[in-house]
């Protein structure tokens, strides 16, 4: 199996709540042959109040609690599935939702109970196995409690600030992955790239086109490193690629490259996701923004609780060396080329669309600007004129939107509230 086969299963474990479910159906099994084991070699007898009848009444009802949890569970997630994507952002189904393990969990607890519970009142008789009942009993009363802690969990997990803090604390892993390097010296600007001039081959995508998802970077090391050669990887993580366009160029080499080895060093996919790709945590948010932003919804604290998440990742970007897609071998050797995005691809994604939505809203406008502000002060030199663009845009954009002088002065306040009492006078955030 490749690469990118084995990244493809992974991602797929990971993403589906049906695995859950039926590992637990198999370790159920386990489960109830070992008690019904247990119980007969050893004869254990303990004390048991209920006649076969209540037994059997206790039973059924523990079946048909977990019978009715399950079927209250999926379909309330089908509808909170619905709300929060369209509230905030579809995006947020397949990161979020259906990767959290709590629900799977306890979803596979209410499947092992269940199908324990029907192992047990089938097994009652004159003699009936009192293990296996003591147990159904215990899984039965810690469903009821699991039931309810799932109701109260579920309801602070769907709220938009449960939703963004979960994408933000998932997107500042993928960003320390990406860019391992922080800045040590703040006054020293990133070396360019040098041109490595025309490729000696060219090797493009087959098959059917998708998004590039994930790429093994140590295989691509190795392989360079075997046939003494610089790989270029053409487009970015999360890039679309369609069949036939280049993929990777080959800069010199002794040997020639192994074509198949290279491919599977890639994995794609009908959609981005987070693993790799440093961008798609701004994308969610900034989608979860303008959303709320919208005449429909016209929810701008939504959009204010994501500019407080996007604070957080741009400060931890600005501070993090962007130019690590020079990869060198263990002895020093620039081996593959691995694009990444810049500093000005993350500013932009970051305030235009915010601005170009939000600006009329005095939320969104004060905040932005007391985003900026501590930005520009607080991360290097080099950083700030993308970010004094982006304050002169929003400048521009209340100039225009504002027709009272004294309306452009209120927006023109930065809080980091967005309009809950002027920050101005507040220290900058480290």
């Amino acid at each position: 199996m490749t690469w990118n086969q084995l990244y493809a299963v992974r991602s797929y474990i990971r993403s589906s709540l049906w695995l859950v479910p039926f590992v637990a159906l198999l370790l159920e099994q386990l489960a109830l042959r070992t008690a019904v084991a247990l119980d007969a070699r050893f004869d254990w007898t303990p004390s048991w109040l209920l006649s076969e009848v209540g037994t059997s009444a206790a039973l059924q009802t523990i079946i048909t609690l977990n019978l009715s949890f399950l079927v209250f569970t999926f379909g309330s997630m089908l509808v909170a599935i619905q709300v929060a994507s369209g509230q905030l952002s579809p995006r947020i189904i397949a990161t979020t939702l259906l990767r959290d393990n709590v629900i799977r969990n306890t979803v596979g607890l209410f499947v092992f109970t269940l199908l324990f519970a029907i192992g047990a009142v089938v097994r009652i008789d004159s003699s009936p196995p009192r293990l296996v009942i003591w147990i159904a009993s215990i899984l039965g009363l810690i469903s009821i409690a699991a039931f309810l802690f799932l109701i109260d969990y579920a309801a602070r997990l769907l709220r938009p600030v449960s939703i963004v803090w979960r994408v933000g604390e998932e997107g500042m892993a993928v960003i320390e992955s990406v860019y391992p390097s922080a800045i040590k010296d703040t006054g020293a600007a990133p070396v360019p790239l040098p041109p490595l001039g025309n490729p000696d081959r060219i090797i493009s995508h087959r098959g059917t086109s998708a998004i590039i998802l994930a790429v093994n970077i140590q295989a691509l090391i190795a392989e360079a490193q075997r046939i003494d050669s610089v790989i270029e990887f053409v487009p970015r993580v999360g890039d679309f690629i369609a069949a036939g366009e280049p993929l990777f160029l080959l800069h010199g080499g002794t040997g020639t490259a192994d074509e198949r080895r290279l491919l599977g060093a890639v994995a794609f996919g009908p959609e981005r996701t987070i693993e790799q790709d440093s961008m798609f945590a701004f994308r969610i948010i900034v989608d979860i923004a303008i959303k709320a932003l919208s005449k429909a919804i016209n929810d701008p604290t939504t959009a204010v609780l994501a500019i407080d998440q996007l604070h957080r990742l741009l400060r931890m970007v600005g501070r993090r060396h962007l130019r690590d897609e020079q990869l060198s071998d263990s002895s020093g050797r620039l081996r593959v080329v691995f694009p990444t995005p810049n500093w000005e691809d993350f500013v932009q994604l970051t305030f235009s669309e915010i601005r170009l939505y939000g600006a009329e809203n005095f939320q969104v406008a004060r905040r932005l600007r007391a985003m900026m502000n501590n930005l520009i002060e607080t991360l290097p030199e080099w950083r700030r004129p993308a970010l004094c663009q982006e304050l002169e845009l929003l400048d521009r954009s209340i100039e225009i939107l504002y027709v009272l002088p004294e309306d452009r002065t209120l927006a023109r306040t930065p809080d980091t509230q967005g309009l809950g009492g002027s920050s101005s006078h507040r220290k900058p955030m480290q």
